[in-house]
């Protein structure tokens, strides 16, 4: 017996021992992560910590972390079983930043200027509420199971939807939130962001600074094969550079959002493994070398915070978003934008008209068709900081859509064909909630339609 009990014990020590030895790395990823997320979900969107822990630190290991918000001095920290405490700090106009602990908080920094949308007009070419419209073409019953399908019923938390906004014809024809968010609450897009960033490449592109298909402009990739990628094949995600990212582990992604104090370099630093448009690889870290390559087109920092807002964002009335930077002062251009859901559907009406917007256009309408376009070995999935719906991804949807796509299943969908844009915030992906169920139903709700 007492054999047995030496045996048992002795497993139990080498069992604990292992667990240890490999979850000890990713503390600090984790503790990073909840701090991170417990900052933005606070002093952007005024959610409790309570909440923000129900609900965005729900995640297998980030619910491990204890967390802490300091209102005063504006920031929160977390650790795990007291390990490896990290800190996120609030900065208004710049959003939450994870900082390691040689930042200098009391450094200067520069701040976006804004210019908030100041008309008379109704949503969305004004921050006037929306008209009410009824068309005879839309069975608002079926619409209305539809949007009601999307959500948990009470005392569920299978689907986890937080909004669902459908805009016809540029008209809100259905809106439902989830309870403790309402239109005024903004919520991270997370990879949407991305086609935010890709859309400061269109309007670069409109106003003739900028050549997508000239070698990226990166002195560091001069002498070597590197040279012979352009930004198109950034855009595509088509560079053939080294990256990993998967999220359940330490990998590139993960430790550029949540240990990198420069997020540009994180992907100019990697080597080529492929050539240039011959291997799609799905990658964060292109987005943010995307996001550095934007700010050496300007001759100042100022210039550089100044443009996504002053040419894109405000113009259109996304009043609301708040693109955050990492602590070299950079937009994370690959996850961190926030906004509310009509905000977010504005970016989706853009591109429904090609970009324009109430008669001025903010890139060219050929920007529209190059993000549509497939990429190149992606199978139809993915376009210029887009996913497409080419291949057929969603079977009973038209194959024109294409989309903004966010972790846990943020989604701007647009459908040039039936005037349709269709915003989706929540908590989960694909693998666990029925896209192609809950677009198909809101499509079939138009009667008359056909595609």
């Amino acid at each position: 017996m007492k054999k047995i009990f030496k045996f048992v014990g002795f497993a139990s020590f080498i069992g604990i021992f292992y667990v240890g030895f490999t979850t000890y790395p990713k503390l600090d990823l984790i503790s990073g992560f909840s701090a991170k997320s417990i900052a933005s979900g606070h002093f952007i969107d005024n959610r409790s910590q309570e909440m923000i822990e129900k609900g965005d630190n729900d995640i297998d290991m980030i619910d491990l972390a204890k967390n802490k918000i300091e209102n005063a001095g504006k920031f929160a920290v977390a650790s795990v079983y007291g390990l490896k405490e990290r800190k996120a700090i609030y900065r208004e106009g710049l959003g939450a930043t994870l900082i390691n602990d040689d930042f200098d908080v009391s450094k200067p920094y520069l701040v976006p200027k804004r210019t908030k949308l100041n008309n008379n007009l109704p949503f969305p070419y004004g921050n006037n509420e929306p008209e009410d419209t009824i068309f005879a073409n839309v069975d608002y019953a079926k619409l209305n199971v539809a949007v009601a399908n999307a959500f948990d019923k009470k005392g569920e938390l299978k689907k986890r939807t937080r909004s669902l906004l459908v805009i016809y014809k540029d008209k809100i024809i259905a809106e439902k939130y989830d309870t403790g968010f309402d239109k005024n609450s903004k919520i991270l897009g997370w990879s949407m962001t991305k086609s935010i960033t890709s859309a400061m490449f269109g309007v670069l592109e409109k106003q003739g600074k900028f050549d997508i298909d000239a070698p990226a402009p990166i002195p560091e990739w001069a002498n070597d094969k590197r040279k012979l990628i352009t930004t198109s094949d950034l855009l595509h995600m088509n560079s053939g550079l080294e990256w990993e990212e998967k999220y359940d582990k330490i990998c590139d992604a993960t430790q550029m959002l949540f240990q990198a104090e420069d997020m540009t370099r994180s992907q100019l630093e990697k080597p080529a493994e492929y050539k240039p448009n011959t291997r799609w690889n799905y990658s964060s870290g292109t987005t943010n070398l995307l996001s550095g390559i934007l700010r050496k087109q300007f001759k100042t920092h100022q210039e550089y915070l100044d443009f996504w807002y002053t040419d894109l964002i405000d113009k259109i009335g996304m009043n609301s978003m708040v693109i955050e930077t990492d602590m070299a002062g950079n937009y994370v251009g690959s996850s961190y934008g926030w906004a509310t859901t009509r905000d977010w559907s504005k970016f989706g009406l853009l591109y429904l008209h090609k970009g324009n917007w109430n008669g001025e256009q903010i890139f060219n309408e050929s920007w529209t068709k190059y993000t549509a376009t497939p990429t190149n070995t992606s199978n139809g999935r993915y376009g210029g900081h887009f996913w497409l719906n080419a291949g057929g991804h969603f079977p009973d949807v038209p194959r024109e859509m294409y989309y903004c796509s966010g972790f846990q299943g943020q989604m701007v969908a647009i459908i040039p064909s039936l005037d349709l844009v269709i915003v989706r915030m929540g908590l989960k992906e694909e693998s666990n909630f029925d896209f192609n169920g809950m677009l198909s139903g809101i499509i079939g709700s138009l009667k008359k339609q056909s595609y």
